[in-house]
């Protein structure tokens, strides 16, 4: 801070201007979907797991919306306050059918993690008008947005199909230690291991 104070205060001929590093462009699609996640197998066979079973098991979420738009938008949308109830349980019900399968397959991951994050935070929203601060009304929710959550922000990882369509992009986008993991190449096992006793 003291820094930038003696250098704004500097007679221009004392100034010294700093070199400024500027990032590679990336293109926009790339940012959008490729995943921010160390290549390590268990790691990302574990999120992958997790995305599978959260994907498969928000879908039942918006097929009962769908079930009874008129008494979800009652029970849920009108208490909250929002205007035009119906719209915006149909908008609910749709983000919950379509969203949960891009997840599940890792399509357009961030994306759709974000839609079912502000879905469940409006569920946590009307639980707390509803219940106040009460955890077993608030924990499913609550679990579900971290978990949509850490999707939005970190991707899908590498087994998904964003980082598929990020690999046939742009063929720098991952290191090759993480192109052997997408590739399940035992290799790279092999020599990690040889690595480690020669260390």
């Amino acid at each position: 801070m003291l820094s930038l104070l003696i250098y704004v205060f500097q007679t221009p001929s004392q100034a010294i201007i700093p070199e400024i590093q500027i990032m590679p462009k990336i293109p926009l699609l790339t940012a959008v979907l490729k995943p921010n996640f160390a290549p390590n197998f268990l790691s990302q066979t574990s999120l992958a797991v997790l995305r599978a079973i959260l994907g498969t098991m928000i879908i039942h979420n918006g097929l009962d919306k769908l079930g009874n738009i008129e008494s979800f938008a009652q029970a849920y949308v009108e208490v909250i306050g929002l205007p035009f109830p119906i719209f915006f349980s149909y908008v609910a019900a749709f983000t919950e059918l379509i969203g949960a399968p891009l997840l599940a397959l890792g399509l357009l991951t961030r994306p759709a993690a974000f839609g079912l994050f502000s879905t469940m935070c409006v569920a946590i929203y009307h639980h707390i008008l509803v219940a106040g601060f009460s955890i077993p009304y608030l924990e499913l929710s609550a679990v579900y947005a971290a978990c949509f959550l850490f999707f939005t922000i970190n991707g899908g990882g590498l087994f998904s199909t964003d980082a598929l369509i990020v690999d046939r992009l742009d063929i720098n986008a991952f290191s090759a230690q993480a192109k052997r993991i997408m590739r399940l190449e035992s290799s790279y096992e092999a020599v990690s291991v040889g690595e480690k006793v020669s260390l």
